[in-house]
């Protein structure tokens, strides 16, 4: 039986590996697990994961030490980014469309309906503060 991104995000690693992770919880302790799985890795590995969006995202992150590419599979968003000189680059995305969020920006979306988008991540020292 084939694996769900959506349930078991994948982590890709050094010399060109794949580990399918535990199921998806969504909450802090499973990314400190995904941490201690994979962080010898550093900042080379990537999380590759797909979330379903109804709402727009309540927090802004953002991610120091690598690019995270972002591909809507279904419906739209607006990534929001936040550019080092303080403004705002909004990207309508549909599916079959991406953007990258460099190393060091801060980044949210806006979900109209309902999207669905895959994740591929340098996630090592991510941080997150809440969209006002």
């Amino acid at each position: 039986m084939p694996d769900s991104l959506k349930k078991n995000p994948v982590h890709l690693g050094l010399g060109a590996t794949a580990f399918v992770q535990p199921e998806m919880t969504g909450d802090m302790a499973w990314y400190e697990g995904y941490v201690q799985r994979h962080g010898d890795d550093g900042h080379e590995g990537r999380l590759v994961s797909m979330y379903t969006f109804t709402e727009s995202w309540d927090v802004w992150e953002m991610h120091p030490k690598g690019s995270e590419m972002v591909l809507c599979t279904e419906g739209s968003m607006v990534l929001v980014q936040e550019m080092p000189d303080g403004s705002e680059k909004r990207t309508a995305l549909k599916a079959g469309e991406y953007a990258i969020n460099e190393p060091g920006v801060w980044h949210t979306a806006d979900v109209d309906g309902e999207a669905t988008a895959v994740f591929i991540t340098a996630g090592e020292g991510t941080e997150h503060r809440e969209r006002v």
